[in-house]
């Protein structure tokens, strides 16, 4: 009897534990990486759904993109130990495919998974090393997809330790990819990839900006980066999420209180619905201190405290809890309490030098690695070279020294030019930060001036008016933002007819509405978005066109749709600050 019951046992534990295998189709295998992926940008529950079926399949390869993907999303749902555990599952896996790109492939994207759950970790060393090892396999197969993800996140990785020029450089690079080789991806995993791109483009010029607070240069691209990534974000709450907050930064230093308050309450209601602590603690600092500097002291304390209990509930010290402390004394300060204002001030210094002291050594690490990686390639190459080029002669060695002291002699004229230009263009940039009190003051007391290639004051006065009162449905909103975009892709914007009547005509919608969309989505009236997308046209076929930077400022003007230079540089000097002339000269 003990024999059956035993039987009965097992039987009944085999049919509930065991899980069915399936044949997937490499067509199913791709659109159940692409879900996967997609769920990281908020929906990581819905994500490890995916990941159970992919793990069904009987294919080596597919269990394990399945486990390295469920390994990260276990990691943005703050489960550490499953995390690592399926990395670990996912590497056996791995190791049983036989050799072929395909193991190649898998390779490359556990080194990404795992550089991005290291870089979530703050291990910001570790996580350089798995791109950097990523990379070169990717390279290896030519997926050119994959290496722009790892050049992504290694902007990631140098903005965290304040690399921004380089980080900007990179992303630039990749958005310029993505633009030209649109065809390689489908509609979903463009726009997605665009979205990332916009929101830590505008990510990295906040960062600089929190740096270099005299550069106010810097917040406009941010601001105008993250108004990119809200557009191309609709339907990935985790980077809608980024760019509406950081948005909000921008509001508040820019002294929008109104709008920065509501982009932080959405903010923590959206953490608060995914069961997302950072963003939750992130949002709820940013309300403390917009709370303090409106001198509402008991209201700040409210939210701040909410992040004191937070980290004391983890026992986790990070950005937003030395910051929420230093305030905190600040307002204890202010309230005459002490002794609250002494132990606020102490938490304070205690978690900043502890903070920064890990900063420090994993920006260290970051950049000795990019330097040493660099040092490896070149070290590669050179043996490559000797392996197959064994026959050398006298003459071949002296071209190669020769060859090295020019590249040194150019490389340091090369230094030396940029470092004048450089200096150049501040000069010019403080001059213009001089002259602003004055030319305001003088703006102030002149009358209006009509220009008649921009849209009248008047007219835009009277659709402010109209569009106070307005409001219209959201799928509306976002049917003509769409159609605008496409225009911008089209460089429509690029005709002397560029108007608001004329667009409206074309994507058949009324003046009324598509200057409401325009206003409200991109904070503007129709005339400054057109010539802010003429003036941004410009720039870039100056940074990347040295022909361009040839021609005349009236044939500038003019294939931009502007019909006199007048108008056109005074809207390019203030986009810049500068001259056309000026700017094609210190490029």
């Amino acid at each position: 009897m003990r024999l059956i019951i035993s039987f009965l046992f097992l039987f009944l534990l085999n049919t509930t534990v065991a899980q069915p295998t399936k044949e997937f189709t490499e067509q199913e295998y791709l659109e159940f990486q692409d879900k996967i992926r997609f769920s990281m940008n908020g929906s990581f529950d819905e994500g490890l759904k995916y990941v159970a079926e992919l793990q069904k399949s009987k294919n080596n390869e597919h269990l394990a993109f399945a486990y390295v993907a469920g390994s990260y999303l276990y990691e943005l749902k703050n489960n550490r130990v499953k995390c690592d555990e399926w990395y670990n599952k996912a590497l056996g896996y791995y190791k049983k495919i036989p050799e072929s790109v395909e193991k190649i492939n898998i390779r490359a994207y556990l080194y990404n998974y795992r550089g991005l759950t290291e870089w979530r970790r703050k291990n910001f060393g570790e996580a350089l090393s798995n791109y950097q090892e990523g990379i070169k396999l990717s390279m290896k197969t030519s997926d050119v997809i994959q290496i722009v993800k790892f050049k992504s996140n290694i902007a990631l990785v140098n903005d965290q330790v304040g690399n921004y020029a380089l980080a900007i450089k990179n992303l630039r690079q990749n958005s310029d990819f993505l633009d030209k080789n649109e065809s390689l991806y489908e509609k979903d995993q463009f726009q997605n990839s665009k979205s990332n791109i916009y929101t830590n483009l505008g990510n990295v010029y906040e960062g600089y900006y929190m740096k270099n607070r005299d550069k106010v240069v810097l917040l406009d691209s941010a601001e105008y980066f993250y108004k990119r990534a809200v557009t191309y974000s609709q339907n990935y709450i985790d980077n809608k999420m980024t760019a509406i907050l950081n948005l909000g930064n921008i509001y508040l230093v820019k002294k929008d209180v109104k709008n920065a308050e509501r982009a932080y309450f959405d903010i923590a209601m959206y953490a608060k619905q995914n069961s997302d602590e950072t963003y939750y603690k992130i949002a709820n600092y940013n309300l403390g201190e917009l709370y303090y500097t409106q001198k509402k002291y008991d209201k700040s304390l409210v939210f701040l405290k909410k992040i004191d209990s937070m980290a004391l509930k983890e026992k986790k010290i990070d950005n937003t809890y030395f910051q929420s402390n230093y305030i905190q004394a600040k307002i204890y300060s202010i309230k005459n309490e002490p002794e609250l204002a002494f132990k606020h001030s102490k938490l304070y210094l205690d978690a900043y030098e502890k903070y920064e002291g890990e900063l420090r050594e994993e920006a260290l690490e970051v950049n000795y690695k990019l330097g040493t990686a660099n040092l490896s390639d070149e070290m590669i190459s050179i043996q490559e070279k000797y392996k197959y080029e064994v026959l050398w002669n006298k003459a071949l060695k002296v071209f190669y020294v020769i060859l090295v002291v020019a590249i040194v002699f150019f490389l340091i004229k090369n230094i030396r030019d940029k470092n004048k230009a450089q200096k150049k263009m501040n000069a010019l940039i403080e001059e213009f930060k001089a002259n602003l009190e004055k030319k305001e003051i003088e703006k102030a007391i002149e009358k209006p001036v009509v220009v008649l290639e921009e849209v009248p004051e008047l007219e835009d006065a009277l659709l402010k008016k109209e569009n106070a009162n307005l409001s219209i449905d959201e799928a509306k909103e976002n049917k003509i933002v769409e159609k605008l975009l496409a225009l911008e892709e089209k460089l429509e914007y690029l005709n002397a007819d560029f108007t608001l009547s004329y667009v409206a005509k074309k994507i058949k919608t009324n003046t009324t509405y598509l200057s409401y969309v325009v206003n409200k989505r991109f904070g503007k009236s129709f005339g400054e978005y057109s010539n802010e997308l003429k003036i941004n046209y410009v720039i870039n076929q100056m940074i990347t066109n040295h022909l361009y930077r040839k021609y005349s400022t009236q044939a500038i003007a003019e294939s931009v749709g502007f019909k006199n230079a007048v108008s056109f540089a005074k809207s390019f000097r203030k986009r810049t600050g500068v001259s056309p002339a000026q700017f094609a000269n210190n490029i």
